[in-house]
C-alpha cells in the first residue's frame, strides 16, 4: 500500500478506496446522511396526506388520472419505470388486497384489463409487468393505500442507463402520455 494521499473532488479531499483498509473495489461511496430519516421512518403519509386519497379530489390533468370507475381509478405513476406506467387504486383508503371489498377487487381487475388494451393500442408495447407491493417491507412506496402497478414493456426498452448512470430515460412527458391514454380510454 502506498502512502495515504487523499484525492480531490472540486478541491475537497476524498478517500481513495485503494488506500483504505479492506479489500479495494471499484465502487465509489456517495455519503447521503440526509436519507437516514427516510430509511428509519420512511415517507408514509397519514390518511389525510395520502396522495391516492387526494388525487380524485383534483382535476384529472393535475392528478394524472386517466380513467375513473365507481370503486377505483387509474392514474399515471409520478415516478414511472417506463412511459405509460399506470397505477390502479381503490378510492377507499385500504392498505392491502385482503382488505378490499369484492366490488373494489372486481373493478381493479376490470380497469387493469382495459388499461392493458389501451396502453397496447397507444404505445404498441410488447408486454407488461403487473403487480402489487403489499406493505412497506415489500417495497410499497405508499404502503397504506392499495395500488396495482401496470408497467408497459418493449423488447428493446432496457439499456445501460439504469445500471451505469442510475438514470431511467423516459421519452415522453407525463402530461402527453396521460392525455393520449385518457383520449383512447373507452367511454
Amino acid at each position: 500500500m502506498t502512502a495515504y494521499q487523499p484525492d480531490e473532488f472540486d478541491g475537497v479531499p476524498t478517500d481513495a478506496a485503494a488506500d483504505l483498509a479492506g479489500v479495494p473495489d471499484a465502487f465509489q461511496r456517495l455519503w447521503t446522511p440526509h436519507r437516514l430519516v427516510y430509511i428509519q421512518h420512511g415517507q408514509q403519509p397519514d390518511e389525510h396526506a395520502c396522495p391516492f386519497c387526494r388525487a380524485p379530489e383534483m382535476s384529472d390533468e393535475q392528478s394524472l388520472i386517466v380513467a375513473r370507475g365507481e370503486h377505483a381509478y387509474v392514474l399515471l405513476n409520478l415516478y414511472p419505470y417506463n412511459s405509460g406506467h399506470l397505477l390502479v387504486c381503490p378510492y377507499r383508503h385500504v392498505a392491502t388486497y385482503d382488505e378490499a371489498t369484492p366490488d373494489e377487487i372486481a373493478e381493479i381487475g376490470e380497469l387493469t384489463q382495459i388499461a392493458m388494451r389501451v396502453v397496447k393500442q397507444v404505445s404498441h408495447c410488447d408486454g407488461f409487468n403487473i403487480g402489487m407491493n403489499q406493505g412497506r417491507i415489500a417495497g410499497a412506496g405508499i404502503a397504506e393505500h392499495l395500488h396495482q402497478h401496470l408497467v408497459p414493456r418493449w423488447a428493446l426498452d432496457s439499456n445501460f442507463f439504469p445500471i451505469i448512470a442510475g438514470t431511467k430515460a423516459l421519452p415522453r412527458l407525463l402530461g402527453e402520455v396521460r392525455q393520449e391514454i385518457a383520449d383512447a380510454w373507452p367511454a
